[in-house]
């Protein structure tokens, strides 16, 4: 009995060993690369404030004298920094020098608006930066400083990095220098609202408001990403961040240091996914690719004769998965290079080649307006033909049908609402209230049917099958 328990003892030590020593072990890396971690403040000239604005966050009763600064630190100020009322703003983020000569990566949110920016380092040291460039739809932001000899990471590839492999994040998360948290990597390739340029790097690492700009390494002690973002209902970490890749990052860092600022290229379409409704009107077996619900007017995408409908499966030989493969690839790519887009257009598939443009600075102006209606019973719909200045306001050149009322069928499964502009009908144009009625008489039950609306400006295609 003894002899049968010491065994399962001796198993029991033997696997936790063994799972012990499969844990990565992140302490050399830290000592080695947290060297070139960097804490950046900020400090935005105060604008004048009402008469009866506070001039300072009001303490808490009967708190602890001891206790008033961390309270300061803590509450004034979201990103770990102090908040002067009627005076100064301060804020912290994070960063990493690239070059020994004095070259630091950040995010473009952590140094937007500066009137100084201080570099405080691993030994220390504190030196004032100059904003050398910043791009803000990459988020990224090249500082520089007047030192020599600085420690510098090691740029890595995302292109390597694999889902669930270990990685490490080391930056300033409310004002805590030097502070080191691991995860895995969670997926990669994501598209976030308002990044449609960057592929992210999502991760569980304790990201917090302060790690902003600071490196992820991967287990060779790379930075393969620049910690940007996290998704949270709380404003604290919830297991969700989000990083820039290495090769998005250094792209915009070698345009700003030729140029002083970054370029994107620009196709001139909007895109949506490809849904298995969707799929299924398109003739395709699968849902994949970048469905193309606008063309802007002047654009690469119209002068090659791409068309609203049409499915682009590849960029430059490269698989178009998802709508949001197709942006950052775009984006990167040199502007008024040649570029091949793989289409799928009414179930052939074709080959179209383009310019890559360069991305404009200013994005369009949308606008609604109200019709006067015009019923129809089979989709449950009212309704009308555009006047000319509703056509101005919407920025609908030609066509199309405005959605008033929405009942009952197969209109409301599909997801259309009062305010839509219909335009297209299973690829066929709807030029008014005429063609619509027409269109829809023919339309098969049980099946299917593409139908293009525009909502707020925004152009997207909608699947609809009308029952029997």
């Amino acid at each position: 009995m003894l002899k049968k328990f010491s065994l399962c003892v001796f198993l029991i030590i033997l696997f936790n060993q063994n799972a012990f020593a499969q844990l990565p072990d992140f302490t050399e890396m830290v000592k080695t690369s947290g060297k070139a971690v960097v804490n950046i403040s900020t400090t935005q000239k105060a604008k004048p404030l009402p008469d009866n604005a506070p001039k300072q966050q009001p303490m808490p009763e009967g708190m602890p004298p001891e206790m008033e600064e961390l309270f300061k630190h803590f509450f004034n100020n979201p990103e770990g920094g102090d908040f002067g009322y009627g005076g100064d703003t301060q804020s912290l983020g994070s960063g990493f020098i690239i070059s020994q000569d004095g070259y630091i990566l950040t995010n473009h949110h952590v140094v937007k608006d500066a009137d100084e920016i201080i570099v405080k380092f691993s030994d220390r040291r504190e030196l004032v930066a100059k904003l050398i460039g910043s791009d803000a739809r990459t988020d990224v932001a090249l500082l520089k400083v007047n030192a020599n000899n600085l420690p510098a990471v090691n740029i890595g590839s995302p292109e390597n990095l694999q889902v669930g492999e270990w990685v490490l994040a080391i930056g300033t998360p409310f004002g805590f220098d030097q502070s080191a948290t691991a995860g895995i990597v969670s997926a990669k390739g994501r598209s976030l609202p308002g990044g449609n340029y960057v592929p992210f790097i999502q991760t569980d690492v304790a990201i917090n408001p302060g790690n902003s700009g600071g490196p992820l390494f991967n287990m060779e002690g790379k930075v393969v990403g620049i910690n940007s973002q996290i998704y949270s209902r709380t404003g604290g970490f919830m297991g969700l961040s989000f990083a820039i890749p290495m090769d998005v990052v250094m792209n915009v860092v070698d345009q700003i240091k030729a140029h002083g600022k970054a370029a994107h290229g620009w196709l001139g379409v909007q895109i949506q996914d490809v849904t298995r409704e969707l799929a299924e009107s398109f003739g395709m077996k699968n849902p994949q690719g970048a469905l193309v619900a606008k063309i802007m007017p002047g654009s690469p995408a119209e002068k090659a004769d791409l068309q609203i409908g049409d499915i682009i499966t590849e960029f430059n030989g490269q698989p178009i998965e998802t709508s949001s493969d197709l942006p950052p690839m775009v984006g990167m790519a040199a502007i008024n290079d040649k570029a091949a887009l793989k289409i799928i257009r009414q179930g052939e598939t074709k080959t179209i080649s383009f310019k890559i443009g360069l991305l404009p600075d200013q994005p369009e102006q949308l606008a609604e307006s109200k019709p006067e209606a015009r019923p129809t019973n089979r989709l449950g719909i009212s309704v009308a033909d555009l006047t000319a200045e509703q056509r101005t306001a919407l920025e609908v050149a030609s066509g199309g049908v405005l959605v008033e009322e929405v009942g009952a069928g197969a209109a409301k499964d599909a997801g259309i609402q009062p305010g839509d502009v219909i335009l297209r009908i299973q690829n066929k144009p709807i030029l008014n209230a005429d063609t619509f009625d027409k269109v829809i008489k023919s339309l098969p039950t049980e099946k299917s049917v593409a139908v293009l609306i525009q909502r707020r400006g925004s152009p997207a295609f909608l699947a609809l099958k009308i029952n029997k």
